[in-house]
């Protein structure tokens, strides 16, 4: 590296989201002696903190030459104040782009190679251009089963584990891309009410409107420790907190956080995120949802055997007990689409809600059924019965409200400031419900980073419709996102009518 360079801290108040980035003038000494250049990658140090951050270069009064400024995310890592002073210097390329590179090139990686790759990654020496480059690559080149297993055990090797006293630790995953799919809290409710140990932790939205994380946060704090998820489990049985709260697999929370924008989710890199997570979490047995249909994440039924190939080998070459349940992905499930919607959902059907989704209750029913199978709680051909028990008992709701609690409190469902219902422009059936453009006009109207955000569902697959009649509404905070979701469904429909 380089000499250090040092400057006086400017506050700008610039957001660029998790990504580091400073701010130095073009006409900086240090900037002309060393090179530096937009997207060069230097080491910012204040006293005993330093990061590895992008470089912007101003070309205006926003910094005097002997200042430097800060994105948000960079001066909360670093704690930085007005006028504080910063050291700079160039930052020496990661080591283990060598090995980035030669994957680019169709050279298989150990489990060593990702290891060293995922800790640069996490150790921030990566920009987002070559966290990109990885996830590129993982989508374009066919699976290979037993670097894919490397890749999920390097994915664990670099964070936090949790242990449990219990022989058997449950646990549940949808692969996503289906709106609405918001079955995880009722099947943890249920499942810790009958004894199972099920430590979840979830991720946030990556390819959905809404991830568990974001729709949990509605209701209850879901930013835990490692000791905070423990001492829930101990008391509860089970919890819903976060992931990326705490170092649980916290290399997939940075390429989730690049894969977002770019609207990518490789099978290898779905699989090492699924399951790392879950081997982490201490889980033995887990169910995975997986739902197929023409415009959900799995569209077929040659990519779910093919992933589900995937999911089994990668989690018995790590030692664990996987079931996959294949469900419908033809439609969204449930009427709210969006955080706070989607929580008001769980609730109807946790409250036993005449309202509440019958499809979401019943999805959920089902597949905490086969994990009480599957974790010997029941005997087989019983699981669905016993879990529909639990539920119609109330026993659920209450074991609910309790890990909340235990999570830091309870509250109910806020609504957005502006709805808008839109209505059937003709007689007919609906014969589709697009489920991406339905996930595109979520994320106009400020979901999931806006909680209250989303979409009423008011009609199904095959319901008869008349001109006139609500089909969906939207809800948002502002003006402004509502104008441009229905300027977006001018040209890409959300639901299709056969007259």
């Amino acid at each position: 590296m380089s000499e250090q360079h040092g400057l006086a801290y400017r506050e700008l108040g610039i957001d660029t989201s998790h990504e580091y980035v400073v701010f130095v003038r073009a006409d900086c000494d240090f900037v002309r002696q060393e090179g530096i250049t937009s997207h060069g990658r230097v080491e910012v140090k204040l006293r005993d903190k330093s990061i590895i951050a992008t470089v912007n270069i101003v070309e205006s009064a926003l910094l005097a030459c002997a200042e430097v400024g800060l994105s948000k995310s960079a001066s909360r890592a670093l704690g930085a104040k007005e006028n504080d002073p910063i050291q700079i210097r160039l930052a020496a390329a990661p080591g283990s782009l060598r090995l980035l590179r030669s994957k680019i090139y169709g050279n298989r990686l150990d489990r060593n190679n990702f290891k060293d790759i995922l800790e640069d990654i996490i150790g921030g020496r990566y920009s987002s251009t070559q966290v990109a480059a990885l996830l590129t690559v993982l989508a374009s080149q066919e699976p290979d089963i037993r670097e894919a297993a490397d890749f999920t055990a390097a994915m664990v090797d670099v964070g936090q584990q949790l242990s449990w006293d219990a022989e058997l630790v449950a646990d549940k995953h949808c692969v996503g891309g289906l709106p609405g799919n918001r079955t995880t809290p009722i099947v943890v409710a249920i499942a810790a009410e009958c004894g199972l140990t099920m430590p979840k932790t979830s991720s946030r939205a990556i390819t959905s409107p809404a991830g568990t994380a974001d729709v949990m946060e509605v209701v209850t704090n879901v930013t835990l420790s490692a000791a905070q998820i423990r001492n829930v489990v101990n008391e509860q049985g089970g919890c819903m907190a976060w992931g990326g709260s705490f170092s649980l697999s916290p290399a997939d929370d940075v390429l989730i956080n690049v894969a977002r924008p770019l609207e990518l989710d490789s099978d290898v890199q779905l699989v090492a995120s699924v399951l790392s997570k879950k081997i982490a979490a201490g889980a033995t047995h887990v169910i995975i949802d997986m739902p197929v249909g023409p415009t959900a994440k799995i569209r077929s039924a040659t990519h779910a055997q093919k992933l589900s190939r995937l999911l089994t080998e990668v989690a018995h070459g790590n030692n664990l007990n996987i079931r996959i349940v294949q469900t419908d992905g033809s439609q969204p499930v449930g009427q709210g689409i969006g955080p706070a919607l989607e929580a008001r959902d769980v609730l109807r059907v946790l409250r036993c809600d005449p309202l509440a989704p019958r499809d979401l209750r019943e999805r959920a029913l089902t597949l905490v059924g086969e994990l009480l199978e599957f974790c010997g709680v029941v005997p087989k051909g019983q699981g669905l019965k016993h879990a529909t028990h639990v539920l119609e008992s109330g026993n659920a709701y209450q074991r609910f409200i309790d890990i909340c609690i235990a999570q830091g409190e309870f509250k109910e469902p806020a609504t957005a400031c502006f709805q808008h219902t839109v209505y059937a422009q003709q007689d007919g059936a609906v014969a589709e419900i697009h489920n991406r453009h339905l996930t595109r006009l979520t994320y106009l109207l400020g979901a999931p980073g806006v909680k209250t955000a989303g979409v009423d569902l008011h009609c199904r697959l095959n319901d008869q419709v008349q001109v006139n009649q609500p089909l969906m509404t939207l809800h948002t905070e502002t003006q402004a996102e509502l104008m441009e979701g229905l300027e977006y469904l001018k040209t890409h429909a959300v639901y299709t009518i056969d007259g």
